[in-house]
C-alpha cells in the first residue's frame, strides 16, 4: 500500500457527463458523475461549469472519502462538445436551455444531425425552422450556448500555462465572450484587481511569444509598478523612481519613457507636478486625493454657526452635570469641533480623548444635531460603541458597500447622489483610513454636515495607501487638537506611561514586577520564539485566566526569523491547536489549515457572504478581520470562520485570503485592542524597528504587556524616529 503522503502518478479518464451534483460559481468547483461506459464515477475539483452530456478528459487521481466513498480528484478538465445524437439531445434537455426539454431536442437533433451544435452556434436563426422554437427561442438558446462555452474555452486555453479556473472564471465574468481575445492580445489584463493574476505569471504567458521591449509589456510593467507600491503605502511616485523600479522589473528599454507617456496621454495614468517634480498616479488614486483636497477646502470654507459664549455656557453645565472638569485643551477641542465643519482631535492613550468624545456628543446632541460614529474596522467600531454608549458603524457598513465593487475601487451607495442622512459624522481611529476610503466617506456627507476626526498621530499609517490623518495635520489648514495631558487614573498604568515615553523618545521602565508592563529578556531570537510559545501557552492562561486565542495576541514587527509571525504561527498552532485525528484539515499554499486554527483576513472581499445567529445574512469580509475556523468540509472544499457574531463560508479557492493570527504583524493589528499582547523583539529584525511600530504595539494591549527578547531592540526602536517615508500630495493639494 503506497505511503499516503507519496506523490502519485497522474491518471487520466473520459466519458460522458451524467449528471451535475453541485456547482459552485464563485471558485469554479464542481462535483459531477462522468459515466465511462456504463460505469458512474465521481469527479471533483475546481473545473468550471460542465454540462449533462458533455465529452469530457480528466486527469487527476482517486481518492476515498470517509463519507462519499470513492472520487476521482480532477486537476485538468479537456472538454469536447457532445458528438453522438444521444448525448446532443442529452445535453440540450439537461435544464441549461429554458424552454427546452426532451422532446423539442429531440426535433431539434433530428433536424441538424451532428451539425445541431455547429447551427447553434453560428446560425441560431434556422432553428426556428424547427416546430415549437421560435425566433426569440432561438436567439436565448444561443445566447446560453455562448455563455457556458465561453468560459469554457477560456479556462481550456487557460490551462496550457497551468493557471487555476478560478482566474478564467473571473475573466469570463469580467468579460464574457470576447474574454479570450481580450487575453491573446494583452494578458497582461488578467492582472486586473477583479481577476488577480500575478504579473510574473502574465508575463511569463506574453513572453513565451511576444517582444520583451513591447510597448504593451513596458506598460502593463509601470502600471505594475504602481500598483504593487500601493501595498508599500505611496498613493503615487516621483516620476524617476517609477522609471527606475520598472526598469529593474522589466530590463532596460529604451522606449520606457515612451510608455510612460503614451500611459498618461490616454489618461490610463494621471500626473501631479510639486516643485518641479512629476508624481504618477494610477487614476484612482488621483480621483481620491484630488477630490478629497477639493472637498476638505469647500469645508473650510463654510464655518458652523454657534455663538462661542453660549457654546462656554454649555459646557460648564455639561461639567456641573457629569461632575468632570475639562482641562483647557479639551475645552478648546470642544469648541474647536462644535463651530468648524471639519475638525481633527488627537492624543495618546490616557489623554481624555474618550472623556472629550463623550462630552461633544452632549453638546452635538443639546443643539439637535444627528449624530453617527464610526470607525474602520469591526473591533474599533464596537470599541467605541461600548465608549461611547452609541452605535457605531464601521465606515464600510455606514456607506452601504455595495458589492460590485473590487477590492482598489468599492462601490458605496452612499455618495453624493445618496448622501448619509445626519448633521455630524464622528470618525475614529483614523490612522488606519486609507486615501481611497477617505474619498468615499467625504463623498458621502451632505454639504451641511460637520466632520470630526479622531485618532492618534503617533501610530502608524493605514495598511491601505495614503497617509490621511498625518497629511491632514501637516498641512495646517485643518483646525486640530492635540491632547497631552495623562490624567491621575491612567499614569497609574505603566502601559499608558511606557506608551507616552517612546514616543517622546524617551526609553520605557522594564524593570517592573508588579504593573501591567513587563520585559523578559532572552539572548538569542530562538529562546525568544519558545517564551512567547510558552507564555500563550500555558503561563498567562494560567496566571490571568486568559483565553490563549481571544484574550492573548502575539504582534511581531515582521513575518521573518524564528520570532516573526510565519514561524510562531506555525510553533503556535502546534501547541494551541494541535492534530488530533478528528480536526479536519487541508493545505493551501505553504500553509496548514485545520478545525479550531484563528485566522485574519488579509483583504478585503466584498462578495464573502455571512450569517448571524440571529438569522441576518450579509456580504462583506474586510482586511484585519480576525475569527476562528468552526468546520472544514473537504468534499465541498468549504469552510465556515466565524468573525465575532458573523459566520461566513469561504471555498477553498479563497484561503489565500487568510493567514494564520496566533501572531501577527503590528500593521495587521491596527484598531484593535487585546487583553494581552506579548511583543518579540530581537535585533535581527531591526530594519523593521521603529519608534512609532513600538508605539503602536503597547497601545493595542488594555490589560498586560510583555515584551520579550533584547533591551538593545527596544532602545534602538526608541531610537529610531524615522518614519517609512510615503508618496503622498493630499496635504499639498489642500493648499493649492
Amino acid at each position: 500500500m503506497p505511503d499516503k503522503n507519496e506523490k502519485q502518478e497522474p491518471e487520466r479518464i473520459s466519458g460522458t457527463v451524467d449528471g451535475i451534483v453541485a456547482y459552485k460559481p464563485e471558485s469554479g468547483f464542481v462535483v459531477f458523475d462522468l459515466d465511462m461506459q456504463g460505469e458512474l464515477v465521481t469527479v471533483v475539483g475546481e473545473l468550471g461549469k460542465v454540462e449533462a452530456g458533455e465529452e469530457v478528459s480528466l486527469t487527476g487521481n482517486f481518492a476515498s472519502h470517509p463519507t462519499y466513498g470513492s472520487q476521482f480528484r480532477a486537476e485538468v478538465c479537456e472538454r469536447r462538445l457532445p458528438a453522438s445524437a444521444t448525448a446532443i439531445r442529452k445535453y440540450l434537455s439537461g435544464g441549461s436551455f429554458k424552454g427546452v426539454g426532451p422532446a423539442l431536442a429531440k426535433r431539434i437533433v433530428e433536424a441538424f444531425g451532428e451539425y445541431t451544435l455547429d447551427v447553434i452556434e453560428n446560425t441560431p436563426m434556422e432553428l426556428a425552422r424547427v416546430k415549437g422554437v421560435s425566433e426569440k427561442m432561438a436567439i436565448e438558446i444561443n445566447t446560453e450556448f455562448q455563455r457556458a462555452f465561453g468560459a469554457r474555452k477560456v479556462m481550456t486555453a487557460l490551462q496550457e500555462f497551468g493557471l487555476p479556473a478560478a482566474i478564467a472564471v473571473r475573466a469570463w465574468k469580467k468579460w464574457g465572450v470576447p474574454a479570450m481575445d481580450y487575453i491573446k492580445e494583452n494578458p497582461y489584463l488578467l492582472c486586473d484587481h477583479d481577476i488577480g493574476l500575478d504579473f510574473a505569471d502574465a508575463d511569463a504567458i506574453f513572453t513565451k511569444k511576444g517582444d520583451p521591449n513591447d510597448i504593451r509589456r513596458l506598460k502593463a510593467g509601470i502600471k505594475h509598478v504602481l500598483a504593487h507600491n500601493l501595498d508599500n503605502g505611496h498613493t503615487c511616485l516621483p516620476e524617476e523612481s517609477l522609471l527606475a523600479a520598472s526598469a529593474g522589473l522589466l530590463g532596460e528599454a529604451e522606449e520606457m519613457s515612451q510608455a510612460l507617456e503614451e500611459l498618461i496621454f490616454r489618461e490610463e495614468l494621471n500626473e501631479y507636478y510639486r516643485n518641479g517634480r512629476r508624481f504618477i498616479y494610477l487614476p484612482e488614486l488621483f480621483i481620491a486625493e484630488t477630490t478629497a483636497a477639493g472637498r476638505i477646502k469647500m469645508m473650510l470654507m463654510s464655518p458652523a454657526e454657534s455663538a462661542s459664549s453660549a457654546l462656554d455656557k454649555s459646557i460648564e453645565i455639561l461639567e456641573e452635570e457629569l461632575g468632570i472638569e475639562y482641562d483647557s485643551l479639551q475645552k478648546r477641542a470642544l469648541k474647536n469641533a462644535v463651530q468648524n465643519h471639519v475638525f481633527v482631535l488627537t492624543g495618546g492613550p490616557g489623554t481624555g480623548k474618550t472623556t472629550t468624545l463623550n462630552a461633544l456628543i452632549k453638546l452635538l446632541e443639546q443643539q439637535g444635531d444627528e449624530v453617527m460614529l464610526a470607525a474602520p474596522t469591526g473591533r474599533a467600531a464596537k470599541r467605541l460603541s461600548e465608549l461611547t454608549g452609541h452605535e457605531a458603524k464601521t465606515i464600510h457598513r455606514l456607506l452601504e458597500v455595495d458589492y460590485s465593487g473590487s477590492e482598489l475601487s468599492p462601490v458605496f451607495r452612499r455618495n453624493e447622489r445618496n448622501p448619509l442622512k445626519c448633521d455630524t459624522l464622528i470618525v475614529d481611529e483614523m490612522s488606519m483610513v486609507d486615501s481611497l476610503l477617505f474619498d468615499s466617506l467625504l463623498r458621502a456627507l451632505p454639504f451641511h454636515c460637520r466632520l470630526v476626526m479622531v485618532g492618534d498621530s503617533d501610530q502608524l499609517p493605514s495598511v491601505g495607501a495614503g497617509n490621511v490623518l498625518h497629511d491632514l495635520i501637516r498641512s495646517d489648514v485643518l483646525p486640530s487638537v492635540k491632547l497631552d495631558t495623562i490624567f491621575r487614573q491612567a499614569a497609574e498604568s505603566m502601559i499608558v506611561t511606557n506608551a507616552h515615553d517612546i514616543v517622546n523618545g524617551e526609553y520605557p521602565y522594564l524593570e517592573s514586577k508588579d504593573n501591567d508592563f513587563f520585559f523578559l529578556p532572552r539572548q538569542t531570537e530562538s529562546e525568544c520564539a519558545r517564551t512567547v510559545c510558552q507564555l500563550c501557552e500555558k503561563r498567562l492562561p494560567k496566571a490571568y485566566n486568559f483565553s490563549p486565542l481571544w484574550d492573548i495576541q502575539v504582534l511581531c514587527p515582521g513575518k521573518r526569523g524564528e520570532a516573526g509571525t510565519w514561524n510562531l504561527n506555525i510553533e503556535l498552532q502546534k501547541r494551541l491547536n494541535p492534530a488530533d485525528g478528528k480536526k479536519k484539515e487541508f493545505r493551501h499554499g505553504g500553509h496548514l489549515f485545520r478545525e479550531g486554527d484563528k485566522v485574519m483576513q488579509t483583504r478585503n472581499d466584498y462578495d464573502m457572504t455571512w450569517s448571524k445567529d440571529d438569522g441576518e445574512i450579509g456580504r462583506g469580509v474586510f482586511n484585519g478581520d480576525i475569527g476562528i475556523i468552526e468546520k472544514i468540509d473537504p468534499i465541498g472544499r468549504m469552510m465556515s470562520i466565524r468573525f465575532d457574531d458573523r459566520v461566513a463560508e469561504y471555498p477553498f479557492d479563497s484561503a489565500n485570503e487568510l493567514d494564520h493570527a496566533y501572531a501577527v504583524t503590528v500593521h495587521k493589528s491596527q484598531g484593535s485592542e487585546f487583553e494581552a499582547v506579548i511583543i518579540p523583539l530581537y535585533e535581527a529584525n531591526s530594519r523593521l524597528y521603529f519608534r512609532n511600530l513600538l508605539y503602536t504595539a503597547v497601545t493595542r494591549a488594555k490589560k498586560l504587556l510583555v515584551i520579550v527578547g533584547s533591551a538593545k531592540a527596544v532602545m534602538t526602536m526608541v531610537d529610531n524616529n524615522r518614519k517609512s517615508g510615503r508618496f503622498t500630495n493630499l496635504r499639498f493639494m489642500m493648499k493649492d
